[in-house]
């Protein structure tokens, strides 16, 4: 009988069934707290603004275009999730170096700090959560969930989604 690509002899049903029962259970869970940290700033940033406003950071001032190509989304999803972030004075539009008049995002300082705020509040949460692992269990845990995440956006790639992660969203962010 041909398999599938969504089908294998090499793990079993179970431990198949195991995994995709943990990952939609971290799914729910994940969107219940949003991961939002610990304290004043707990759940006060939603995952697209977190994402965006990491990019940003990571990767300097971009136009819309690049911006949605590295997050491997929609230009028009990209507009759309920085309008309030332009609004709240998080992100702010300014000309393009070489040809001012193309606009390009880029991170205020107000974004830079609250960024900072929400990261430091992410960090203590993940701190919390896996408080008693090793260092080592740590590492381990981000490079299966780093490998699994980048699996799943060149799955997502290779299908040709608009909105489907790709690029580099699934990699771990740098240590802070």
């Amino acid at each position: 009988m041909p398999t599938s690509p969504d089908m294998t002899t090499d793990l079993g049903p179970g431990l198949l069934d195991a995994l995709q029962h943990q990952v939609a259970v971290f799914a729910r869970r994940a969107e219940q707290t949003r991961l939002g940290g610990v304290g004043q700033v707990r759940n006060s940033m939603d995952r697209a603004a977190y994402l965006l406003l990491n990019r940003l950071d990571q990767e300097g001032p971009m136009g819309v275009k690049a911006l949605a190509a590295g997050m491997g989304i929609d230009s028009s999803t990209v507009t759309r999730q920085v309008a309030p972030l332009v609004d709240t004075g998080l992100v702010k539009r300014t000309s393009h170096p070489d040809d001012g008049r193309a606009v390009v995002l880029q991170l205020s300082p107000r974004g830079q700090a609250r960024l900072d705020e929400v990261r430091a509040s992410r960090r203590e949460l993940m701190r919390q959560v896996t408080d008693g692992w090793t260092e080592s269990e740590r590492e381990s845990f981000c490079t299966l969930l780093t490998r699994f995440n980048t699996a799943l956006s060149a799955r997502q790639a290779g299908q040709g989604t608009a909105e489907g992660p790709a690029g580099t969203e699934g990699q771990a962010p740098p240590a802070s």
